[in-house]
């Protein structure tokens, strides 16, 4: 990255789900006089609020919030389009003298931002889809770790769309997606992590759970989102929406949507820890002490 004024700046704020990214962010944005880009994968969609953790506008405390519910879900949002848009809302914020903070735990979009690597967007084969939907999932996950190791490393393994789609792709490109940078962002970055042991995370994973099912909220959420989505689109979104939508279909228990949350959360956490612990830039950081100390030597 190459440094510059002020208004090149650009603050990460990254870790794994349930780190507590969204508090931190709001404090240091109130003291760095900063603005948030979101950097979720499922908060950039309408209507999933609960399921997907999306700050509140009481939350927000009066800090301004970019790239969140900008998609429908009805329709498949690239990391291509959260490019343009993410570049956008930060080029938007330093103009303004502020200082973009981007915050989120979706390794892609973050990349996408900080290294300018995008996917090529390669059009829908429907043929080879047809041929690929026949086959188990578990072949086809063992063929993407062969043609595109990387984002085999980051795919959910469970969903069947998300596969089929890495390995049209790669199958197109004849390998692994490259990663290039038609217009590399000229940002002078600061990487900041949220270290937590995986015990406190459980539990933390845990807690956000029964808040976000108490007086059937999220059970809510998904069946008001049902109106307009398939249950095989709601599936997809993974997490909390596949399992919730699961129990309403009557595939699982109420207990047993609990447990598959939770387990699949816990995987998600050591993915994502997986994809940010290639990062030697990254500063893990256990406090907000911490993160201040260097945002001021940064800034």
């Amino acid at each position: 990255m190459v440094a510059g004024g002020k208004n090149n700046k650009l603050i990460v704020i990254l870790g794994p789900t349930s780190s507590g990214k969204t508090g931190l962010s709001i404090k240091l944005a109130k003291k760095f006089n900063g603005e948030v880009v979101s950097a979720d994968s499922r908060q950039v969609y309408k209507g999933m609020d609960i399921g997907s953790g999306k700050i509140t506008k009481k939350e927000m405390a009066g800090i301004s919030h970019h790239l969140l519910s900008v998609a429908n879900p009805r329709t498949r949002f690239t990391v291509a389009q959260y490019q343009k848009l993410a570049l956008r809302a930060i080029k938007k914020i330093q103009s303004k003298n502020k200082v973009p903070i981007l915050v989120g735990g979706t390794g892609f979009y973050i990349q996408s931002i900080v290294d300018g690597t995008v996917i090529p967007e390669v059009r829908p084969d429907w043929k080879l889809r047809g041929k690929l939907g026949k086959k188990p999932l578990p072949e086809l996950f063992k063929r993407l770790c062969e043609l595109d190791p990387i984002r085999a490393g980051t795919i959910d393994q469970n969903n069947p769309r998300r596969v089929v789609r890495a390995l049209e792709v790669a199958i197109n490109l004849k390998g692994p997606v490259p990663s290039y940078s038609s217009k590399k962002p000229n940002f002078d970055v600061l990487l900041l992590g949220i270290k937590k042991n995986p015990e406190e995370l459980k539990n933390l994973i845990h807690k956000r759970l029964i808040k976000r099912l108490k007086n059937n909220a999220m059970i809510k959420e998904i069946k008001k989102l049902r109106k307009s989505l398939s249950w095989k689109r709601l599936e997809e979104f993974g997490l909390e929406y596949r399992f919730v939508a699961q129990y309403l279909q009557n595939k699982i228990t109420y207990q047993e949507m609990i447990d598959y949350i939770q387990k699949e959360s816990e995987h998600l956490v050591k993915k994502q820890m997986t994809w940010f612990g290639r990062d030697k830039k990254i500063y893990w950081i256990k406090t907000q002490k911490q993160a201040e100390k260097l945002i001021k030597e940064f800034l």
